[in-house]
């Protein structure tokens, strides 16, 4: 059987649509709190939308365990996430990312926002998700490139779980403040939580790449790698870390910036000699 290509065409405007419309009514209730931070629980919820979205438009095409197996993976992890993001920033005030952002704003801060966040954030995220729009239309059960998919995503999914867990407890200890988490899952890694990610969009990925023409979506989880490991993720969150806490310097010395590693053993001069 073959991909049924007009039918996925067709599904492309409602998936653009669906995340114009997610991120039109964050930013509107950005406006209404005075708070640009709420578009980042749209991020995982966006992901869900997306794919239940392409599910809808996918109604009597692709393989029904295939669409209910790679719907299932994105909208546990966007909810997920979204709802710790929530509980995270409930009470807080805007992030400092954003409001560094409308400071050089040109113009109009909040319609600087919208261009510079939400459509940005936006186009990565229908693009990301290309993925999970192409396997709901592949044709045939699941094989075992899609079964190595789902391994690869329930270790993506616990380091993510597991990492902000252990930083939630640590944040939430008062004798932790100014002090660097580096037990757990911490100490293999410097973001246990943004590594997670990845694995589970390679893992959501491997599922599309189980058929054909799935593969062809291989770009999208390169991007949301190099954007957790190189743009937007890691580089961002610690620009200014060794500044507000002293020990990071030294975490950053013995710990792996992403990929989990045994810590490297700090240097002695009787090692050196």
């Amino acid at each position: 059987m073959g991909f049924p290509t007009g039918s996925f065409l067709a599904s492309l405007p409602f998936t653009v649509l669906t995340v114009l419309v997610a991120l039109g009514v964050t930013f509107a209730v950005a406006l209404r709190v005075g708070r640009h931070a709420v578009v980042d629980v749209t991020w995982g919820a966006g992901f869900a939308l997306v794919a239940l979205t392409a599910l809808v438009t996918s109604a009597h095409d692709g393989d029904p365990g295939r669409r209910a197996l790679v719907v299932a993976l994105t909208v546990l992890w966007g909810l997920r996430l979204a709802g710790h993001i929530a509980l995270r920033s409930r009470g807080q005030g805007e992030d400092p990312r954003y409001e560094e952002l409308m400071a050089r704003a040109p113009g109009n801060p909040n319609l600087h926002a919208f261009r510079t966040i939400y459509l940005t954030q936006g186009a990565v995220m229908w693009f990301v998700s290309l993925p999970v729009q192409v396997a709901v239309f592949e044709q045939g059960a699941p094989g075992a490139v899609a079964y190595v998919g789902v391994a690869v995503w329930l270790v993506g999914f616990g380091f993510e779980t597991v990492g902000d867990l252990q930083l939630t407890r640590f944040r939430n200890d008062p004798s932790s403040k100014g002090q660097v988490l580096d037990t757990g899952l911490w100490r293999y890694t410097r973001h246990p939580n943004y590594f997670g990610d990845a694995c589970v969009w390679w893992g959501i990925s491997l599922v599309a790449f189980d058929a054909w023409p799935g593969v062809l979506t291989v770009l999208s989880p390169l991007l949301m790698t190099w954007l957790l490991a190189k743009g937007t993720g890691k580089p961002l969150l610690e620009k200014d870390m060794a500044s507000r806490r002293p020990g990071y310097a030294d975490y950053v010395r013995r710990t792996s910036g992403f990929v989990p590693l045994p810590p490297h053993q700090p240097t002695t001069r009787e090692d050196t000699a």
